[in-house]
């Protein structure tokens, strides 16, 4: 198995997330430098946002374990520019997170934000999720189980600079995996908005956004078929967001310097 010199664990679920504690248990089977730096309360569907508008506090809890009261990706730059700033992570992991990370996902989730600043600062970044049942239980037993697998055939195949891997577990015991697919981002149908209007004690409206989301459009090479066929996902993601092919057609319609 691969070792890992100096590797930082973060997620969006929060320092106490059940997920990270089974994150941080796979990083210590490739490192004996392990750091977790996590956001102090949960803080999913946070995305890629960074704290600008207040001051952020940092709380110790251990010897290389902080809670951070921000974002994902505050936690990171907390890590890479501050904290781990004389001997940054030589790799990146984040999640475990409860709950699946799928196709429109990645652009609102805090997990695969960790991947991207992770990537963004120059360093290899890995978001992992698992999968949930109907009624919401996660079988974390299956993240643990294969995440040191997945994780040692990343690193023994390498990537390149510039892009983050995604993988997401099944929803399913761990024996019944099917194996591991490289798959493409998938896409969902988006179903009608579901904001749902609530009172509270003293008479005021408040909202609760739902996720409103339909099922996958279909595509045997997505992260969406791949999990619903109980096998893990290996997205590669990158952060080059230019639709290259439409680049090109516009060169051809409208007159650009660059183009020449």
């Amino acid at each position: 198995m691969s070792r890992v010199e100096r590797i930082l664990v973060s997620n969006d679920d929060g320092i106490n997330a059940t997920g990270l504690a089974v994150l941080e248990r796979v990083a210590r089977k490739f490192s004996d430098d392990v750091w977790v730096i996590a956001p102090e309360a949960e803080q999913s569907g946070a995305g890629h946002s960074l704290t600008i508008t207040k001051p952020l506090r940092v709380r110790k809890l251990a010897d290389k374990r902080y809670a951070v009261d921000g974002t994902p990706t505050d936690c990171v730059m907390m890590a890479v520019n501050k904290l781990m700033a004389d001997n940054k992570p030589t790799l990146i992991l984040s999640g475990v997170n409860r709950g699946g990370n799928l196709a429109e996902d990645v652009t609102y989730s805090g997990t695969v934000s960790v991947a991207m600043e992770g990537t963004l600062a120059g360093i290899p970044s890995v978001a992992f999720s698992q999968c949930v049942d109907l009624d919401r239980s996660a079988p974390w037993e299956t993240a643990e189980t294969h995440a040191p697998v997945v994780l040692a055939k990343l690193l023994d195949a390498g990537w390149p600079a510039g892009v983050l891997m995604n993988v997401n577990f099944p929803a399913m015991p761990a024996a019944e995996v099917k194996g591991i697919k490289i798959t493409a981002q998938g896409r969902r149908e988006m179903g009608s908005s579901n904001v749902e209007e609530r009172i509270d004690p003293r008479g005021f409206r408040y909202y609760w956004f739902g996720l409103g989301r339909e099922i996958g459009i279909p595509g045997q090479e997505s992260d969406l078929n791949t999990v619903q066929d109980g096998c893990i996902s290996v997205t590669p993601l990158h952060l080059d967001l230019t639709h290259h092919a439409t680049r090109a057609a516009l060169c051809e319609a409208i007159t650009c310097d660059f183009c020449k």
